[in-house]
C-alpha cells in the first residue's frame, strides 16, 4: 500500500517537473493499492487544472474512476485525528490535507508515503510506526 500526497500526483502529471520521472515511475510501477483522501484529490485537481489544464485534470479523475487510485473516506475518528494533528503541528503548519493522509495511514497501517513534502512528513510522528518511509 502506498499513501499518495498532492505533490507526487502533480509531479507525475507534469513532464516539466524535475521530480516527474521519479514520481511517474513510482505511481505507475507500485503494485498498490495507491491510497489518498478526498482532500488530496481536491487539492491535486485544482493544481493540475491551474498548471496543466482541464484535460489533464479530467485524466486524473478518470484514473480514480478506473480504480487506479483508492480515495479513502475519512471516518469520524480520522477527522478527530486530523484536528489533533493540526493542533499539535501548528508551528509547521501541517494543515488538514497532510493530516488526513497521516490519519488514514495510521488507520490502514500504511508505512510508505509518496510525497515531495519531506518538511512535514519527516517531522510528524505517526502512532503506528516510528516514522514514514518517504518515496520517491
Amino acid at each position: 500500500m502506498l499513501v499518495v500526497d498532492t505533490g507526487a500526483f502533480l509531479a507525475a502529471a507534469d513532464r516539466k517537473d524535475p521530480a516527474h520521472p521519479a514520481c511517474r515511475d513510482l505511481i505507475e510501477g507500485h503494485p498498490g493499492p495507491l491510497v489518498t483522501t478526498a482532500l488530496v484529490v481536491a487539492e491535486t485537481g485544482w493544481l493540475i487544472n491551474r498548471q496543466l489544464g482541464p484535460a489533464i485534470e479530467a485524466a486524473f479523475y478518470r484514473g480514480i474512476a478506473a480504480g487506479e487510485i483508492t480515495v479513502e473516506a475519512l471516518s469520524a475518528d480520522d477527522w478527530a485525528r486530523v484536528a489533533e494533528l493540526v493542533d499539535r503541528y501548528a508551528d509547521l503548519p501541517l494543515g488538514g490535507t497532510d493530516a488526513s493522509l497521516v490519519a488514514v495511514a495510521e488507520r490502514l497501517g500504511a508505512t510508505q508515503v509518496a510525497t515531495l513534502d519531506h518538511r512535514h512528513f519527516r517531522v510528524v510522528r505517526p502512532r503506528h510506526v516510528e516514522a514514514f518511509e518517504l518515496l520517491p
